[in-house]
């Protein structure tokens, strides 16, 4: 009898190791290097238990994206409940964040999908909904034309190091950060 009918089923975990596998097939080899075989295979499970949980490998990167965008959305709103000042409350985790996913910590999944969300439609349309859902959530406190010209500006700036040009444009990363950072608390 094999061990797999005894084995107790866990899809949540299942899933998480297809996303945490395939974000990191993503990293290594860039979007067009994640496979459903290599995905399945690295998570343990076979072909038809990942085709369970995501029909096919779009919908499997169009996952992993929206987890990477959960993942950088509770990291927003930890720095958001650490910070008193409200005015520019949401654009200065934002900006942190973004510059913290820019550096040499960065995760490296972003760099494979940003790339991506560049001609793929549905992600842009993601990044979009999760933008304007977030602005609308702290429009009161950000509503503000110099607090979106920081917005752009670390988006900017987050393009650069995605793309790998940074090292040219960006000499001072750091100090880049920290002047957007003060932008945001002038009003």
């Amino acid at each position: 009898m094999s061990h797999a009918h005894q084995r107790k089923k866990q899809p949540e975990q299942v899933r998480r190791a297809l996303l945490d596998n395939a974000a990191r097939m993503a990293a290594e080899h860039g979007v067009a290097g994640v496979t459903v075989q290599a995905v399945a295979e690295a998570a343990g499970v076979t072909k038809g238990g990942l085709f369970h949980h995501f029909p096919n490998k779009k919908a499997m990167v169009d996952a992993v994206f929206d987890d990477l965008l959960e993942q950088c959305g509770q990291r927003i709103d930890a720095l958001l409940a650490e910070d008193p000042v409200q005015h520019g409350r949401f654009t200065r985790a934002y900006v942190k964040v973004l510059f913290e996913e820019s550096g040499e910590n960065a995760l490296d999944p972003w760099k494979a999908l940003s790339m991506s969300m560049i001609t793929e439609p549905v992600l842009q349309q993601m990044w979009g909904d999760w933008m304007t859902e977030r602005l609308a959530r702290h429009g009161e406190t950000d509503n503000d034309p110099m607090l979106e010209i920081v917005r752009l500006a670390a988006d900017g700036a987050w393009l650069a190091f995605m793309s790998q040009t940074h090292e040219a444009l960006l000499p001072d990363v750091a100090g880049l950060r920290d002047r957007l950072v003060a932008l945001t608390t002038r009003t």
